[in-house]
């Protein structure tokens, strides 16, 4: 069995150790949280995430349906007024989204294993959640950011390197500070990426970045680790790998430096990425493949960014324009 402490992420979720829970509850979640893990492959944060909304769901049966001592009792009924607290509590339409998810396939995970007769999420839909434009930077932005640092030290061409890697190749930032050492091909100018689920893509990267990537490997890499050994890419000043929230602090620094006001986060450059491949021609599925997108449509988001642009060539183009 897994260990449970694993998987909390909400505060609220803390409450739920305290109350007595039937064995049935806590069993059954922990056999659906392996299967996620083992047989669906889910990224550990999703895996997070879903335990924290069942938990959520079980506080909520504690609380106001007491009855309740077997997941056979529980019908879409319960499962509405839970929906109804979330919404009177103003959790996001997108969390809401979320825990409706984590639910349908929590309760298709039992009936499928026939600890339950009757599906009581079936018959619910999801929200709307809409899909929010992505904010990136600028060609020009990108320029500053990625613009050489006047001064230089070992740190800084690695952070520097990072910068230019993660808008080569719009990675997200997890798979970023974990790229090992023999995911890069600077010689073909690929690297192999490990994303959601183990999946593995290849994508490219441009001259500037396997430029900066050679300089850091000959000189930077080997001040940094003095002697040590890893096979992660991107060390830390103790010769291991960097942490997602450092990389964060560095991007903010280093526009900061660039003087860039506006909050950008790792993300800015994935989204900068996508944007400016689409505005300059790509395709849509070659766009998605490198991002490593299971679903096309989430790709798409990128297509509405560029409104101005798509104007321009109305203008241009259209005989009455």
């Amino acid at each position: 069995m897994l260990h449970r402490a694993f998987f909390f992420s909400h505060k609220e979720d803390i409450a739920i150790i305290r109350k007595p829970l039937p064995q049935e509850f806590l069993q059954v979640k922990e056999l659906f949280l392996h299967y996620l893990i083992t047989e669906k492959r889910f990224a550990e944060n999703t895996v997070k995430a879903y335990n924290g909304d069942i938990d959520l769901f079980f506080s909520f049966l504690l609380q106001h349906m007491r009855r309740i001592q077997s997941l056979t009792q529980i019908n879409d009924k319960t499962v509405h007024k839970f929906l109804k607290q979330c919404r009177n509590r103003q959790l996001s339409h997108r969390s809401n989204a979320r825990r409706i998810s984590a639910l349908k396939r929590f309760f298709s995970y039992l009936h499928t294993q026939n600890l339950i007769t009757n599906n009581p999420v079936s018959g619910i839909s999801s929200p709307k959640s809409g899909l929010s434009l992505p904010k990136g930077l600028s060609i020009e932005q990108i320029d500053r950011l990625l613009s050489p640092p006047g001064m230089s030290s070992p740190l800084i061409q690695r952070n520097y390197t990072m910068l230019q890697l993660l808008y080569s190749t719009g990675m997200r930032v997890s798979e970023l500070v974990t790229l090992p050492l023999t995911g890069i091909n600077l010689s073909s100018c690929f690297i192999r990426v490990t994303g959601k689920g183990d999946k593995e893509r290849l994508v490219p990267f441009g001259i500037p970045a396997r430029d900066a990537l050679s300089s850091y490997l000959d000189s930077s890499r080997p001040l940094i680790m003095k002697g040590r050994r890893s096979n992660t890419l991107f060390v830390s000043n103790r010769g291991k790998g960097m942490t997602r929230l450092r990389f964060w602090q560095i991007i903010k620094e280093a526009a900061r430096a660039a003087g860039i006001r506006k909050n950008i986060s790792p993300h800015s450059l994935r989204h900068s990425f996508a944007t400016h491949l689409l505005t300059h021609g790509a395709d849509l599925r070659s766009v998605q493949m490198m991002l490593g997108h299971s679903d096309i449509t989430t790709t798409q988001i990128y297509t509405h960014v560029d409104k101005g642009r798509l104007k321009s060539i109305h203008q241009k183009f259209h005989p009455r324009g």
